[in-house]
């Protein structure tokens, strides 16, 4: 078997490719390099009787901004490495789509599914408590998320520890994002990385010079799309792409094996399915396939991954036959066989920019949160009123029988409806993810010694840490 980097050494790996076509200074290359501080906590829950005790990490990688920002995840394999390398990659992924933040991760050493809702509820506080206490969650100075294991419940949770231990702080509902929006959340939060991958996609088809280097052309519409993982982000960004776009989920991949449909999978009662079943085998929607990790060697336009980081190594990548790949997790593909990928022509929408909708509208719900209003709700009925006055006008010339032009249908109601908390929030989604892949493009397009987008990006969120170091004076 080939000996494959850990996921920690992949991310250093991909930044020396990055840092080695640039000129920074030593010194100012390894304070980028390094993590900054990580916190270990082992505390002690009385559970069934009797005490257990957990493992949990905060890391923190970059302060050149603050707060930092970074999920918290709970896995049985969570270590320390993986968390510095996941607090890493929020640094650059954070710079990349320009949210103000510094980067930081979190994990806890447990298995979600061996627990009632009450015992995840008092291990939560227990792990909040912990890490609050030392402000490792504070509006001001670190801000966790949802990641994998985690979602609406536990940041809820974890926004009202941080309230009851910190009773005068206005902003405490600022401390954490991902919350249900009855308790502080935004409108859109929660498929919002999937909404990234999708828009991502988009960005990348608007330039028919990028899609032709994957080899394909087009649009979207009737793409062949293999998903990994039918979590959070996988589901959303399937069922986007086949209900808004077109696209074909021809295979979809979890735990448990694979299921295949050439004619496309009905994401919604796939999900369904796997709600109930706890996981793909049986599954009356398609054809089900023992040996999942097989699937992703399956032809297809586009191959998403979204689960686990490594799943795409140097023992497989020679066999993958998508000709673009999408990594909606963190870390999919080892640093090894990007390099297999890359020789082989296969294009990469590396994780750094297309997973990042989710801290991007944390982003939003942060400053929501900060500035104690909900979006649209000054401007709405402004717009609506004004939108009126040409409706009206609009409608007065149609009455002209000389003019002989009539007002489409829906044109009023459409027009006439001022933008709500969810629309903005996916136009400023849209127009960050674009804007971000314009940014790597360029870079991209215009030198000779970069290949990829990767490496485009490392270079573009890089260059920016740098910067704001140096007006810190460093």
């Amino acid at each position: 078997m080939t000996t494959e980097p850990s996921f920690r050494q992949s991310v250093d790996l991909m930044f020396n490719r990055a840092v080695a076509l640039m000129d920074l200074p030593p010194g100012l290359e390894e304070k980028i390099r390094v993590c900054n501080s990580t916190y270990v906590v082992r505390f002690g829950v009385r559970l069934r009787g009797e005490i257990q005790t957990f493992t949990g990490y905060r890391s923190v990688h970059s302060e050149h901004m603050e707060p930092v920002k970074g999920g918290i995840r709970y896995a049985p394999n969570v270590h320390q490495d993986e968390v510095e390398a996941l607090a890493a990659l929020m640094t650059f992924k954070c710079a990349l789509v320009e949210a103000p933040f510094g980067g930081s991760k979190g994990g806890l050493c447990i298995d979600p599914r061996h627990y009632e809702e009450h015992e995840l509820e008092q291990i939560t506080r227990r792990f909040a408590y912990e890490l609050i206490k030392r402000d490792l969650i504070n509006p001001s100075q670190n801000v966790p998320a949802p990641d994998m294991g985690t979602g609406e419940r536990e940041m809820a949770i974890m926004a009202d520890q941080y309230a009851r231990m910190n009773t005068t702080d206005i902003n405490a509902r600022a401390c954490v994002t991902g919350k249900p929006p009855h308790a502080g959340g935004i409108q859109g939060r929660v498929e919002a990385t999937g909404r990234g991958v999708q828009y991502a996609l988009r960005e990348f088809f608007r330039h028919p010079e990028d899609v032709k280097k994957a080899g394909l052309d087009g649009k979207l519409d009737g793409k062949r799309v293999i998903v990994q993982g039918l979590g959070n982000v996988g589901y959303h960004a399937a069922l986007f792409l086949s209900t808004e776009d077109g696209s074909i989920i021809t295979h979809v991949v979890e735990r448990d094996g694979a299921l295949h449909n050439a004619a496309g999978l009905d994401i919604a009662l796939v999900r369904d399915w796997i709600a109930h079943h706890g996981g793909v085998r049986g599954c009356p929607h398609g054809t089900y396939i023992e040996e999942g990790s097989k699937v992703l060697e399956e032809e297809c336009d586009i191959l998403i991954p979204a689960a686990l980081e490594g799943v795409i190594n140097m023992n497989n990548a020679d066999r993958v036959k998508a000709r673009l790949i999408i990594e909606a997790a963190n870390g999919p593909i080892t640093a090894g066989a990007d390099e297999v990928l890359r020789h082989k022509g296969v294009v990469i929408i590396p994780d750094l920019y297309a997973n990042a909708g989710g801290v991007t509208v944390s982003y939003f719900e942060w400053v929501k949160n900060l500035s104690h209003i909900r979006f649209g709700r000054m401007q709405r009925r402004q717009e609506e009123a004004r939108h009126e006055l040409i409706v009206n006008e609009l409608e007065r010339l149609s009455r002209d029988k000389d003019l002989g032009w009539t007002l489409s249908p829906n044109f009023k109601e459409k027009y006439l409806r001022g933008a709500d908390e969810l629309e903005l929030v996916r136009s400023g989604l849209d127009d960050t993810m674009r804007v971000a892949y314009q940014s790597m493009r360029e870079v991209w397009h215009s030198r000779n010694d970069v290949t990829d987008l990767r490496t485009a990006g490392f270079l573009v969120s890089i260059g920016r840490v740098a910067s704001s170091y140096k007006a810190k004076g460093l």
